[in-house]
């Protein structure tokens, strides 16, 4: 017996539920789109998305305020909030995902290591819920458990 991919089972909550989803991705890079639109169909679920990785653009497109930047940074639960409701609300999604981190293998400090992820989901009802996780992989396995934890978190959160 074949196990459904996350992101099929995610695909198939989507059809069921009739939602749609965006994405606002940092240090994944754009990784979480690629893996729902491998999926036969997505297009009847993903409307698109926006890769943020320079704070200038988390800050014009997005609409994350320069204040939550300098205050918080990049990498931390307030501005992955501002990521998914600016990103929900540009493109009109019923839901959507934040991911933004240091994917290593550089990059990190005392406070805020390297492997250090905020996901953030944002739903109907002003559902809105916000994971932080320290990935313990090279660069490229901590873009690939970032994308894996989002796409569970809408698992997690929708179906009962």
């Amino acid at each position: 017996m074949t196990t459904n991919t996350l992101e099929q089972r995610v695909g198939e909550l989507l059809r069921a539920q009739g939602w749609t989803i965006s994405t606002a991705e940092s240090c994944t890079g754009g990784l979480i789109l690629h893996l729902l639109t491998n999926i036969t169909g997505s297009s009847e679920y993903v409307l698109g998305g926006v890769v943020a990785y320079a704070n200038e653009v988390k800050e014009a497109v997005l609409g994350v305020p320069r204040s939550t930047l300098i205050e918080y940074g990049a990498v931390s639960e307030q501005t992955a909030k501002a990521m998914v409701t600016g990103v929900r609300a540009m493109l009109g999604t019923d839901i959507a995902l934040s991911v933004t981190g240091i994917a290593g293998p550089g990059g990190g400090t005392a406070e805020k290591p390297v492997g250090l992820t905020y996901i953030a989901l944002a739903g109907p009802d002003g559902f809105l819920k916000v994971q932080r996780y320290v990935w313990g992989f090279d660069r490229e396995g901590n873009k690939n458990a970032s994308a894996e934890a989002a796409l569970q978190m809408i698992l997690d959160s929708y179906k009962g």
